[in-house]
């Protein structure tokens, strides 16, 4: 993997392409602020790493190991903080170029925690098509027989049930930057990325497409 940028999700928005004429949905994430914490050598370590921080907070709210940890680095305390694996061959900055990692037009890769729905049926977590909706039915939304009675005699692993839907780490590959802008620490987004306003997210080069 290569270095990225730790963000957070600001909400979403729309631009005009002038030349195309067309609309672009956009999503707009907040990247000002990362701040290289440690960085990793395999002679020491045993791999190569740099750990990023992102978004300041309180010193109160940190434990004291870590609030060392932080100012060895010379940072404020940092809520989100992520490793970045880098490959043997590729040298580790000493700090972070930041928005400007990434140019328009790039493909990248956001990693995100989608929305927490609460417990749902089997319908709305799974897509299951229900039964019968005819007078009479009463198993409009019911997930049905889940066994096969004497044989296996149980119900099998991975069986998809009602339960808790979402809050589920969610990579979205393939996205395109669709503007960079330095002066307010933000990058712009085509489509959409997981999570709610708010939530922390991190930004990766694409790893199946090439800029």
């Amino acid at each position: 993997m290569s270095l990225g940028l730790l963000g957070k999700k600001l909400g979403m928005t729309r631009i005009f392409d002038q030349a195309a004429g067309s609309m672009i949905p956009v999503t707009v994430i907040d990247v000002a602020g990362n701040t290289v914490l440690q960085v990793k050598s395999a002679e020491k370590d045993g791999y190569s790493a740099v750990q990023i921080g992102y978004d300041d907070q309180k010193e109160q709210r940190v434990s004291k190991p870590a609030l060392g940890h932080f100012k060895k680095a010379g940072s404020a305390p940092k809520r989100f903080v992520q490793e970045f694996r880098l490959a043997a061959d590729q040298a580790a900055p000493e700090s972070h170029p930041g928005v400007e990692l990434f140019t328009a037009g790039q493909w990248i890769d956001v990693i995100g925690t989608s929305k927490g729905r609460g417990f749902t049926g089997a319908v709305k977590r799974w897509g299951f098509g229900g039964l019968k909706m005819t007078h009479g039915s009463m198993m409009h939304r019911r997930t049905g027989a889940i066994g096969c009675r004497s044989t296996p005699g149980r119900v099998w692993k991975n069986q998809k049930m009602p339960g808790h839907y979402g809050d589920e780490r969610i990579t979205v590959q393939n996205l395109k930057v669709v503007a960079v802008r330095p002066e307010d620490g933000v990058i712009l987004v085509s489509g959409a990325v997981p999570g709610a306003k708010g939530g922390y997210i991190t930004i990766r080069p694409s790893k199946k497409k090439s800029s």
